[in-house]
């Protein structure tokens, strides 16, 4: 316990001290948001600097190999963040190049994705196995091969979900901090449950692992928020956005907690599953659903403010988190 507070004070203390070197780069560099013309409510964010997100992937890496005893299974999960960070960036570097907000097309972006999720998702059945924890027990199905497709689709869904998720002042980082402590607190009890069991293998070692980057990740991800909360002098851009999607999904296969993402990362969900349905609801009825998708810009148009936004997609996960821990502890 004491160890992982100490990465988490590092990480936090290297984040904070090291955002307003990067923000003065990005600034002198004109790495600059450009909104589209409809939302008019981010009107006044436009010219914002962005790619603030590039941040978690330089200051985890080299506390990690400090602090991380190495192995190709944690590392496989950082690189994973790192590669979907990279899709980002070529993303974001598109969208600034051409001052507008329109950088890789979709079918670019998920050809990317797919790419890295095969892979990890191949990684993970060939050295972790199929085995995946039902969520609220200590309980395991193996899925064998079908671990393959089930890893690609998480990864994919959750990089996009919280991709979308990113769309007000320290939204997408406040609501990964709170998942991140609960995830952090479900790998902790399931690593105690399997050392009372007399498991001392890889599967616990992987626990704590993924417990010690959770707490770089969350580090930096408070330094940033520093800079990011309402009213934000920089963004995370889509580098920082598909960087913590890609952890978020990654950090979870790899010990075996797919399935427990939708529940702790309702909100990521929702907000995915609310521009489904916005698309779903036009196209058949010709009308929209919600005033603007995701359901946080409906909220937004709906006279909301994005801090009260925040407060309730954060508690909502809180409540969430709570409920799930509860679970496990029964």
């Amino acid at each position: 316990m004491i160890n992982l507070l100490i990465i988490f004070v590092v990480s936090f203390v290297l984040s904070t001290a090291l955002m307003p070197a990067v923000k003065r780069v990005l600034t002198k560099l004109s790495v600059n948001q450009t909104i589209l013309n409809y939302v008019t409510n981010h009107k006044d964010k436009n010219g914002t600097t962005t790619m603030g997100g590039v941040l978690f992937i330089l200051s985890t890496l080299p506390l990690a190999l400090i602090f991380i005893k190495f192995n190709w299974q944690w590392f496989t999960a950082y690189l994973v963040a790192a590669f979907l960070g990279v899709l980002g960036f070529m993303d974001d570097f598109l969208k600034i190049k051409y001052k507008q907000n329109l950088g890789l097309r979709p079918y670019q972006k998920i050809i990317g994705q797919f790419g890295i999720a095969l892979v990890f998702a191949i990684f993970i059945f060939l050295t972790v196995g199929g085995k995946v924890f039902v969520p609220f027990t200590y309980k395991t199905i193996d899925l064998k091969f079908f671990v393959i497709p089930l890893v690609i689709f998480v990864v994919i869904a959750c990089t996009n979900s919280v991709n979308l998720t990113d769309g007000l002042d320290a939204l997408a980082g406040v609501v990964t901090i709170v998942y991140l402590v609960a995830f952090s607190i479900i790998c902790a009890l399931v690593s105690n449950k399997l050392y009372l069991a007399g498991e001392t293998g890889q599967a616990i070692t992987n626990l704590y692992n993924i417990n010690q980057l959770n707490m770089l990740f969350i580090g930096a991800i408070m330094g940033f928020l520093f800079f990011n909360t309402s009213k934000a002098s920089i963004f995370m851009g889509d580098v920082g956005s598909l960087c913590l999607g890609g952890y978020i999904a990654s950090s979870a296969c790899l010990v075996g907690q797919p399935l427990i993402i939708p529940i702790l990362g309702f909100c990521f969900v929702f907000s995915a599953i609310s521009v489904i349905l916005q698309v779903a609801v036009f196209k058949l009825k010709h009308k929209r659903l919600f005033k603007m998708a995701p359901f946080h810009h409906h909220l937004q148009l709906s006279n909301l403010s994005e801090p009260k936004i925040v407060y309730l997609y954060s508690t909502i996960t809180v409540i969430t988190s709570v409920i799930t821990i509860i679970f496990y502890l029964l």
